[in-house]
């Protein structure tokens, strides 16, 4: 089939005036200006004045806790949200987080995201709830040995075997030793080599709040304070998260780095000699107050940054006025946070560059030959600069498709 709009924006080119994209089944053939694949038309879709992006790549989420939307005030520590979380976390069903995750998923289809890293702390809820969706996912297994009953290895082999019983052409899974706080060395270790074995992605939670620095380069702080009777805390005192985590061979191609809000200048030079991606949760960001983003700092080093969304467990939210997992508010966040940089950089880091963090350059985030067919279409006013339109969006995207598949169908 051919798709044809006013424009469509590859993100591997320039804009395309009048603009095609050639389908043939759940790939792309090519892309280009309409009269040049005209004659190459079966089916045809004509979205008319519409913009056509890839789809948007979410490269840090927790569906699970969809749900919890304004359940926590914005706190005065960190260490006080997460116990929170844990309470709520501690009251819920099997169902209500099947539910959350179900209706987390259905808002990012809408807002245009059609590839998800989702930290999944119910392994329990796959593989079904892939099946209640049309987004491509990768489910990052939440491993958490603070209080745990079980061995590192018993963890590491659970975790191993869910992955390996998991089925889908879509959807994968991977790793997600959750923290350094609240994990312990031994299971970070053998979660880097596990990894890199089967080629595994592995996604942390990395330098997320200033406690977390105190604590591990000071020994100190109130992350410290309530934790320190709860693991062994012999690994503080020295390193910063992020040369916690070059020390115990985590920082390779295949690794997440989410948030890194509070890091050395060294830290951003290691980030990039190991290729490791670095995720920005914006609306989070600012939900918890934190110091300005390092976003200058990590990208002159060579860091590749994209933004994810994060779980509405941390973000803000209005009286009257409902909160939703989207790109385009992460990127008009990130806009206003970051008014230096460009909308086009800033939707490379929500298509391309999330791609390159998932291992799927090439395959997704970008509109080219041989990449899966995502794609999303949404209204386009000529007047204004195509990358600027998909930044600033505020509607639900026209239409969606998804490996060739109409995920919403266009009217």
């Amino acid at each position: 089939m051919i798709v044809r709009a006013r424009v469509v924006l590859p993100m591997s080119q320039p804009p395309i005036e009048d603009g095609a994209i050639h389908v043939s089944g759940n790939k792309i053939l090519k892309v280009g200006r309409w009269r040049d694949l005209e004659s190459e038309a079966g089916l045809i879709f004509d979205l008319g004045d519409a913009i056509v992006v890839p789809g948007l790549v979410n490269a840090h989420c927790h569906l699970d806790y969809t749900n919890m939307a304004g359940m926590i005030s914005p706190p005065k520590s960190f260490s006080d949200w997460i116990k929170a979380l844990i309470a709520i976390k501690a009251q819920w069903s099997y169902s209500e987080f099947s539910q959350s995750w179900i209706n987390g998923a259905q808002m990012l289809l809408r807002t245009g995201t059609t590839t998800v890293a989702d930290i999944e702390a119910v392994p329990e809820l796959l593989p079904e709830v892939w099946d209640a969706t049309p987004l491509r996912v990768v489910s990052l297994l939440e491993m958490i040995s603070v209080k745990s009953r079980h061995s590192t290895a018993k963890i590491i082999a659970e975790a191993a075997g869910k992955i390996a019983s998991l089925k889908s052409t879509k959807s994968f899974a991977g790793l997600s030793p959750h923290a350094l706080y609240s994990t312990s060395p031994e299971l970070l270790k053998r979660s880097a080599e596990i990894a890199q074995e089967n080629n595994w992605l592995v996604s942390t939670h990395v330098a997320e709040s200033r406690e977390e620095l105190e604590m591990f380069q000071q020994r100190s702080g109130s992350l410290f304070d309530w934790l320190k009777s709860q693991r062994d805390n012999s690994d503080c005192g020295t390193l910063s998260p992020v040369e916690q985590l070059e020390d115990q061979g985590m920082l390779r191609p295949n690794f997440l780095a989410v948030h890194a809000n509070y890091i050395l200048h060294s830290d951003a030079e290691t980030l990039a000699k190991r290729e490791s991606s670095v995720v920005h949760c914006p609306r989070s960001h600012e939900y918890f107050g934190h110091q300005k983003f390092p976003q200058k700092l990590l990208a002159d080093a060579g860091v590749n940054i994209c933004l994810g969304t994060d779980s509405l467990a941390s973000v803000a939210s209005k009286p009257k006025k409902a909160v939703a997992l989207s790109m385009f508010l992460e990127m008009q966040q990130f806009a206003r946070n970051n008014p230096d940089v460009s909308a086009e950089k800033i939707l490379q880091m929500s298509t391309s560059n999330g791609a390159r963090a998932l291992g799927l350059a090439g395959k997704i985030g970008a509109l080219s030959a041989g990449a899966f067919a995502d794609l999303v279409a949404l209204p386009f006013s000529a007047a204004t600069d195509p990358y600027e339109t998909v930044v600033q969006n505020r509607a639900d995207v026209t239409a969606s498709l998804i490996e060739g598949a109409w995920a919403i169908s266009p009217a």
